[in-house]
């Protein structure tokens, strides 16, 4: 921070002049202002590619403008890069992992800024620290554990600890909470909150508007790579925020729940176990039904669905429609109607660095083939119908999948498992990272299949999604499927106390520390 408090007050420690950016033809910002004060948590909302994330980057180095300057402390500053902006004190937590798998926590906590013991590296202490700094996180995570071993919430919570061990006036949060449960969430905001009140600058950016409410001092509207407003958070409910968001009514999000009269059973599963992640696990999908998987980070929930399909290794009676079945591979369980959406669609999901015809196409590709040939023709025009169909918004045909924003790739996802016509649909985070405008299609999608008589599973953390879109909740902690929620009963205290055993309620969950 500055060294007079006067100007320290007064000037801002992070402010964007008239920003605009351009990707060749195609602007997609256009003249942002805005100004961040020491000791203030300011929220960017905005809708999937209303140019939040690439603010950010021009913000913190890892892009040039094509107009307007970047100032600090009341002086324009072209920052080298990335690192030349971490030097001065600016941090930016990624939204994507950007974490070496193959090494420790620890190892990738300070990578680049090893500790040392003479000339040896200190592992100890970097454990030691490392420990902790992952636990004033809200999370107890070996700090010897390889990265690739962890689930993506528990990588996203090492990366913003490896950020915060960054000296920092200015920290750029991009949806960190995107995969966190409530309570690691809550702990994050906790961390926040006492950056605020030691005087770091906060930019801070989230789809879940709750939580904005609750962290932000004041919130600024992008929409369409444009600004919108800039308004102090207390005069915002988060039905004003999605208003100015997508620039219409938001007040219904859930479409209307779908009858689930049928009885029968498509998918029956009996004393499953996924070694190390769940364990007699049992229950039942029906016909043209929505099942939802609530519970901790942690409690097993993809793992057991994984183990299911194929993806891992699983032991118990599983039938499909009646009929005893056992999918050693994910391509059997697809071969027979089930689908999986997995929750981390860039590592799994999709092809980042190919174009968006190849992403959809490549799971049926026997369709789009005559002997040795792909038609191409009869691929565009599939592409041409999902873009339609499930509003993929893309400034180009040519666009590789990794240009896309968050929702645009998960509806890419979806387009893509549906042309394989499945009967039951498995959806990991279905909207982990998309905008209040994206998430709405995204449900309406959902609530579409059930009515027409598809099977869907959905594993989420985000409690109200489930209870707004699931006839039933089934609930997991540790590792065992531990109670059922349904109709009235289906509420966020219901689901806390069967996943943690204590009651607690939103409204308590955010207000800590809030008053």
């Amino acid at each position: 921070m500055s060294e007079n408090p006067t100007k320290a007050a007064t000037v801002p420690v992070l402010e964007a002049r008239g920003i605009a950016k351009a990707f060749g033809p195609v602007e997609v910002l256009t003249d942002i202002s805005l100004r961040v004060m020491p000791g203030e948590v300011h929220a960017i909302i905005g809708e999937n590619g209303a140019g939040k994330s690439t603010l950010m980057k021009l913000m913190s180095g890892h892009l040039k403008p094509t107009r307007g300057t970047v100032a600090m402390d009341g002086e324009a500053v072209s920052f080298a890069g990335p690192v030349d902006a971490e030097h001065r004190g600016l941090v930016l937590v990624h939204q994507e992992i950007l974490l070496a798998p193959d090494l420790t926590v620890a190892q990738n906590i300070f990578m680049g800024r090893e500790l040392k013991r003479g000339l040896m590296v200190n592992d100890r202490e970097m454990n030691r620290q490392s420990a902790e700094a992952v636990q004033s996180l809200g999370a107890d995570i070996d700090p010897t554990t390889q990265i690739s071993r962890l689930s993506i919430a528990r990588r996203q919570l090492v990366q913003i600890a490896r950020a915060l061990q960054v000296p920092h006036r200015v920290v750029i949060f991009d949806e960190p909470t995107a995969s966190l449960t409530p309570f690691e969430t809550e702990a994050l905001l906790k961390v926040i909150r006492d950056l605020r009140d030691r005087g770091v600058a906060i930019l801070y950016i989230s789809h879940r508007l709750p939580e904005v409410g609750a962290i932000a001092d004041r919130i600024t509207v992008l929409r369409d790579g444009k600004l919108i407003a800039t308004r102090e958070a207390s005069e915002l409910q988060p039905v004003d925020m999605a208003r100015l968001m997508v620039g219409r009514d938001m007040s219904k999000l859930y479409p209307e729940r779908g009858d689930t009269a049928s009885h029968q059973n498509v998918l029956e599963v009996q004393n499953f176990d996924v070694p190390g992640y769940a364990r007699d696990a049992s229950f039942t999908l029906r016909k043209g039904e929505i099942l939802g998987f609530a519970g901790l980070i942690g409690a097993g929930r993809t793992e057991l669905l994984e183990g299911i399909v194929g993806l891992r290794t699983g032991h118990g009676e599983v039938k499909l429609n009646g009929n005893p079945v056992k999918f050693k591979t994910v391509r059997d369980s697809m071969a027979a109607g089930i689908v999986y959406l997995s929750e981390d669609r860039k590592g799994k999901g999709l092809l980042l660095a190919q174009d968006l015809r190849t992403n959809l196409t490549l799971a049926t590709l026997e369709k789009f083939t005559k002997g040795p040939l792909i038609e191409r023709k009869r691929e565009d025009n599939s592409l041409d119908k999902a873009i339609t169909d499930f509003d993929i918004r893309a400034r180009r045909r040519d666009l590789l999948a990794g240009q896309l924003s968050g929702g645009n790739q998960q509806k890419l996802l979806l387009a893509k498992m549906m042309l394989l016509e499945p009967s039951i649909v498995i959806i990991d985070e279905p909207t982990r990272g998309i905008d209040i405008g994206t998430k709405e299609q995204i449900y309406k999608f959902i609530s579409d299949l059930a009515k027409t008589g598809k099977s869907v599973i959905v594993i989420s953390s985000e409690m109200q999604e489930l209870i707004g879109i699931c006839h039933r909740i089934l609930v997991m902690r540790s590792s065992r499927i531990v109670g059922e929620v349904t109709g009235e009963a289906m509420t966020e205290d219901e689901i806390v106390v069967y996943a943690t055993g204590v009651k607690i309620n939103e409204a308590e969950l955010y207000s800590a520390g809030n008053a």
